[in-house]
């Protein structure tokens, strides 16, 4: 993997993560199995790391492309025999930009894809700290200011990224974790309707761009000041019989369980693929943790849907 730069993640912090196997499948009907994956956002949040990434899993990346050329990829690449698993990077290159990418994207419909969009995002501050680092300017900059680049690229981007298939917060991700991030999503199962990351955060490092349900757990007692409890983190024992000990918090917990199976029978009903369900106390150590595993057990079981447990601050000083 090449090493990181303003396009590229940067060292976060390290997270504990559970996932599951992301071989893919074959085909059950004779017909080949054939997939497309779109990788876009915002510049410095980690779209070449994301290609290096898919790259280094055995799929067939193309970098830079421009949208309008997307259908003629296939047959360009493949030389007649079309590629299993094919990426394609594409990024703002012009104002018609989210007029060409829904242009193309129609046509690999046609040929025969449906292309799964993923868009990387970070915080300004990040991106910033990440242009600094290699000190380049950002492409849409021009004479302005950083931020300014920044600030036009995003709305540039809006109706993009609430378009895509999946938002990828790598604001406090290293490559691995970025890695682990992908590899969940692009678990080709077809039993598995809907993707459920449910991931722990402490709200001093800021709520996850990339969370579609947060819940707010600082109404517990924090184990944080209770001095024989303060090294230890949600998923050892003794916090986690603390935390969950606490008053009112199963009576909280069947509430949050019964909202989330409200919810995702929706999410099915509607074709929902990947949902992202954050549980936050202010470090992201102990209350959060232990409630999100928790949770996971309560959740458990369902038909067509995958769970995913990440914590991403548990790694933080």
């Amino acid at each position: 993997m090449t090493e990181l730069g303003a396009d590229a993640v940067g060292s976060g912090s390290t997270a504990a993560t559970q996932v599951s196997d992301t071989s893919v499948p074959e085909p059950q009907d004779g017909r080949e199995h054939r997939e497309f994956v779109l990788i876009t956002g915002m510049s410095g949040a980690g779209r070449s790391t994301a290609a290096n990434v898919l790259e280094d899993r055995g799929w067939y990346v193309v970098d830079n492309i421009p949208p309008k050329m997307l259908a003629d990829l296939v047959e360009i690449v493949s030389g007649g025999v079309r590629p299993q698993r094919l990426a394609a990077v594409v990024d703002v290159r012009s104002r018609d930009f989210t007029t060409e990418l829904s242009n193309g994207i129609q046509e690999l419909q046609a040929n025969g894809f449906n292309p799964r969009t993923i868009f990387v995002d970070a915080t300004d501050e990040a991106l910033v700290r990440r242009f600094e680092s290699v000190r380049r300017p950002h492409p849409l900059q021009g004479d302005g200011l950083l931020l300014d680049g920044i600030h036009k690229e995003r709305r540039m981007l809006g109706d993009i990224r609430s378009g895509a298939d999946v938002v990828i917060d790598t604001t406090g991700y290293n490559v691995h974790q970025l890695g682990v991030a992908v590899d969940e999503l692009l678990n080709t199962d077809v039993s598995v309707r809907l993707r459920m990351a449910v991931l722990s955060f402490g709200f001093k490092y800021g709520i996850p761009l990339d969370a579609d349900i947060v819940l707010d757990l600082r109404f517990l007692v924090n184990p944080y000041w209770q001095p024989e409890l303060r090294p230890f983190t949600g998923r050892d024992e003794q916090v986690r019989d603390y935390v969950l000990g606490q008053r009112g918090l199963d009576a909280y917990l069947d509430a949050v369980t019964t909202m989330l199976n409200i919810a995702m029978d929706g999410y099915l009903s509607e074709g929902r693929r990947y949902v992202t369900v954050a549980i936050g106390c202010t470090g992201g150590k102990h209350r959060s943790v232990a409630v999100t595993e928790e949770l996971v057990k309560r959740l458990e079981g369902r038909a067509g849907v995958a769970l995913t447990t990440f914590h991403r601050d548990l790694g933080r000083e």
